[in-house]
Protein backbone atom coordinates (compact mmCIF):
# COMPACT_ATOMS: atom_id res chain seq x y z
CA UNK A 1 0.00 0.00 0.00
CA UNK A 2 1.09 3.56 -0.39
CA UNK A 3 1.75 5.71 2.33
CA UNK A 4 -1.23 7.57 1.96
CA UNK A 5 -3.46 4.70 1.46
CA UNK A 6 -1.86 3.79 4.90
CA UNK A 7 -3.04 6.81 6.84
CA UNK A 8 -6.11 7.38 5.38
CA UNK A 9 -6.85 3.45 6.55
CA UNK A 10 -5.39 3.88 10.06
CA UNK A 11 -7.15 7.48 10.00
CA UNK A 12 -10.75 5.76 9.43
CA UNK A 13 -9.93 2.70 12.01
CA UNK A 14 -9.66 5.37 14.62
CA UNK A 15 -12.27 7.62 13.65
CA UNK A 16 -14.63 4.00 14.11
CA UNK A 17 -13.58 3.80 17.51
CA UNK A 18 -13.59 6.85 18.53
CA UNK A 19 -16.97 7.20 17.14
CA UNK A 20 -17.76 4.19 19.06
CA UNK A 21 -16.78 5.14 21.91
CA UNK A 22 -18.47 8.77 22.13
CA UNK A 23 -21.92 7.30 20.87
CA UNK A 24 -21.56 5.07 24.06
CA UNK A 25 -20.42 7.69 26.46
CA UNK A 26 -22.49 10.11 24.84
CA UNK A 27 -25.37 8.19 25.37
CA UNK A 28 -25.15 7.71 28.89
CA UNK A 29 -24.64 11.52 29.28
CA UNK A 30 -27.33 12.89 27.39
CA UNK A 31 -29.75 11.96 30.28
CA UNK A 32 -27.47 13.66 33.14
CA UNK A 33 -29.24 16.75 34.78
CA UNK A 34 -28.23 19.16 37.67
CA UNK A 35 -30.77 20.76 40.12
CA UNK A 36 -30.82 24.50 40.39
CA UNK A 37 -33.27 26.47 42.48
CA UNK A 38 -35.95 23.94 41.64
CA UNK A 39 -35.20 23.84 38.05
CA UNK A 40 -33.68 20.86 36.02
CA UNK A 41 -31.03 21.83 33.62
CA UNK A 42 -29.60 19.19 31.08
CA UNK A 43 -25.85 19.98 31.33
CA UNK A 44 -25.41 16.24 29.85
CA UNK A 45 -26.61 16.58 26.25
CA UNK A 46 -24.32 19.80 25.95
CA UNK A 47 -20.99 17.14 27.42
CA UNK A 48 -22.06 14.90 25.11
CA UNK A 49 -22.28 16.93 22.24
CA UNK A 50 -18.68 18.66 23.29
CA UNK A 51 -17.72 15.10 23.77
CA UNK A 52 -17.74 14.59 19.74
CA UNK A 53 -16.79 17.67 18.78
CA UNK A 54 -13.07 17.49 20.66
CA UNK A 55 -13.25 14.19 19.15
CA UNK A 56 -13.88 14.75 15.65
CA UNK A 57 -11.26 17.91 16.13
CA UNK A 58 -8.97 15.44 17.71
CA UNK A 59 -9.07 12.95 14.54
CA UNK A 60 -9.24 16.20 12.14
CA UNK A 61 -5.63 17.23 13.44
CA UNK A 62 -4.13 14.09 14.22
CA UNK A 63 -4.80 12.71 10.64
CA UNK A 64 -4.68 16.14 9.12
CA UNK A 65 -7.79 15.42 6.73
CA UNK A 66 -11.26 15.82 7.44
CA UNK A 67 -12.55 12.21 6.19
CA UNK A 68 -11.99 10.92 9.43
CA UNK A 69 -14.10 13.58 11.22
CA UNK A 70 -16.65 12.50 8.67
CA UNK A 71 -16.20 8.88 9.61
CA UNK A 72 -16.77 9.62 13.43
CA UNK A 73 -20.15 11.82 12.94
CA UNK A 74 -21.83 9.44 10.49
CA UNK A 75 -20.53 6.02 13.03
CA UNK A 76 -22.20 8.16 15.68
CA UNK A 77 -25.15 8.60 14.34
CA UNK A 78 -25.37 5.43 13.41
CA UNK A 79 -24.78 3.78 16.49
CA UNK A 80 -27.10 6.11 18.08
CA UNK A 81 -29.32 4.95 15.82
CA UNK A 82 -29.45 1.69 16.99
CA UNK A 83 -29.72 2.78 20.63
CA UNK A 84 -32.70 4.66 20.20
CA UNK A 85 -34.44 1.82 17.67
CA UNK A 86 -34.73 -0.64 20.23
CA UNK A 87 -37.46 -2.07 21.70
CA UNK A 88 -39.36 -0.25 24.69
CA UNK A 89 -37.89 -2.19 27.02
CA UNK A 90 -34.48 -1.95 25.77
CA UNK A 91 -34.70 1.86 23.97
CA UNK A 92 -31.71 4.07 25.37
CA UNK A 93 -32.26 7.16 24.33
CA UNK A 94 -35.89 8.74 24.70
CA UNK A 95 -38.18 10.70 21.92
CA UNK A 96 -38.10 14.10 24.53
CA UNK A 97 -36.05 17.30 24.21
CA UNK A 98 -32.68 15.62 25.64
CA UNK A 99 -33.03 12.75 23.03
CA UNK A 100 -34.03 14.78 20.13
CA UNK A 101 -31.43 17.32 20.80
CA UNK A 102 -28.45 14.90 21.45
CA UNK A 103 -29.34 12.77 18.30
CA UNK A 104 -30.11 15.53 15.32
CA UNK A 105 -27.44 17.64 17.09
CA UNK A 106 -25.13 14.81 16.22
CA UNK A 107 -25.81 15.65 12.48
CA UNK A 108 -25.20 19.63 13.48
CA UNK A 109 -21.94 19.49 15.54
CA UNK A 110 -20.67 17.05 12.64
CA UNK A 111 -21.14 19.90 9.81
CA UNK A 112 -19.46 22.19 12.09
CA UNK A 113 -16.67 20.21 12.61
CA UNK A 114 -16.47 19.70 9.56
CA UNK A 115 -16.27 23.24 8.25
CA UNK A 116 -13.79 24.14 10.93
CA UNK A 117 -11.35 20.70 10.42
CA UNK A 118 -11.32 22.23 6.37
CA UNK A 119 -10.46 25.81 7.50
CA UNK A 120 -7.57 24.18 9.65
CA UNK A 121 -6.49 21.84 7.10
CA UNK A 122 -6.73 25.42 4.64
CA UNK A 123 -4.66 26.67 7.16
CA UNK A 124 -1.94 23.96 7.46
CA UNK A 125 -1.46 23.89 3.69
CA UNK A 126 -0.71 27.14 3.55
CA UNK A 127 1.50 27.27 6.81
CA UNK A 128 3.62 24.28 4.90
CA UNK A 129 4.04 26.67 1.44
CA UNK A 130 5.12 29.42 3.57
CA UNK A 131 7.46 27.13 5.27
CA UNK A 132 8.87 25.95 1.73
CA UNK A 133 9.35 29.73 0.24
CA UNK A 134 12.40 31.08 1.00
CA UNK A 135 12.60 34.18 2.41
CA UNK A 136 12.23 37.45 0.28
CA UNK A 137 14.63 40.69 1.66
CA UNK A 138 12.03 43.82 1.70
Amino acid sequence: MKRGAVGTVRGIAAAVLAALFVAIAGTGLHRQVVQVSGVEVPWGVAAALLLLASVQLWLAAWSRSIVPTAVAGVVTYAAVGVFSSAGAAKQLILGDAAGNVWVFGIAAVTLVMLVAASRLRAGWTAAGAVAGEPLSPR
